[in-house]
C-alpha cells in the first residue's frame, strides 16, 4: 500500500521548558540568524500536505508562520507525547510525522523514506534508527492509535520508548545520514553546530 504524502501532517514538536537552554523557548532560539521553527518549515513544509506546530508558549508567534499552532491539553509540560497526542486529534489526515522543533539539519526526504518503511505495513509506527539508536521524536504514526495513546497517558505513561515497547514498531534505516539529528539542548551545542555547518552543508541533504 502506498502513503500518500498529501495525507501526512507534518507536527513540529515546540512544546518543551528548553531547561537546557535557560528556559528558552526552543523553536524561537537563533540558529544561523534564524529561529530554528524557520529551518524546520523550509525542509517540512513541501514533504506533506500541511503542518502542525504544538506549542505551549509564544503561540501568536508561532502562528505569524501560516500554520495552526496548538496546546498540549495536558497542563504542565508533560513531554511529546502529549504533542502526539493533541495533534491526532486536530488533524484531518491519516498520519502525522513528528519532528522536534529543535533539529535543523533535516533531510528533504525524511517523509519519503519513513513512508517506504510503513508501505507494507501501512498500520504500524515507523521511527527513525540513525545506526546506533532510535531517534523516537521523528516518526510516522497512523492517527488510529489516537485512542491507544490516550489510554497510556491516563493511565500515567509519558515515556515515548515506553509507548512504542507495547508496539511492534518498524525501525527506519537512516545510517548514511546520522547527523540530520543532530540537535539543540544547550547554547553550547548551538555554538559548535553553527561552527560545524560549513561543513555539513556540503553534504546533501539527499
Amino acid at each position: 500500500m502506498r502513503i500518500n504524502q498529501n495525507n501526512i501532517t507534518a507536527v513540529i514538536l515546540a512544546g518543551g521548558k528548553g531547561k537546557r537552554l535557560g528556559g528558552k523557548d526552543k523553536g524561537l532560539v537563533l540558529y544561523h540568524n534564524k529561529p530554528l521553527i524557520e529551518h524546520i518549515l523550509e525542509k517540512i513544509e513541501t514533504q506533506v500536505s500541511t503542518v502542525l506546530i504544538s506549542a505551549n508558549r509564544n503561540n501568536a508567534l508561532y502562528s505569524t508562520y501560516g500554520y495552526a499552532v496548538i496546546k498540549d491539553e495536558m497542563l504542565d509540560y508533560q513531554g511529546p507525547l502529549a504533542g502526539f497526542y493533541t495533534a491526532m486529534k486536530n488533524t484531518q489526515t491519516e498520519y502525522i510525522i513528528t519532528l522536534p522543533c529543535d533539529g535543523p539539519l533535516i533531510s528533504y526526504d525524511l517523509v519519503t523514506r519513513l513512508r517506504k518503511c510503513l508501505q507494507h505495513n501501512p498500520t504500524k509506527i515507523a521511527v527513525a534508527h540513525d545506526g546506533q539508536r532510535l531517534q523516537p521524536t521523528y516518526a510516522l504514526i497512523p492517527v488510529t492509535y489516537l485512542s491507544d495513546l490516550n489510554k497510556f497517558m491516563r493511565n500515567g505513561g509519558r515515556s515515548i520508548y515506553q509507548w512504542y515497547a507495547q508496539y511492534a514498531i518498524i525501525s527506519c534505516d537512516f545510517s548514511d545520514i546520522p547527523y540530520i539529528f543532530a540537535n539543540i539542548n544547550t547554547e553550547e551545542q548551538r555554538q559548535q553546530m553553527e561552527r560545524k555547518i560549513n561543513t555539513l552543508s556540503r553534504i546533501p541533504l539527499k
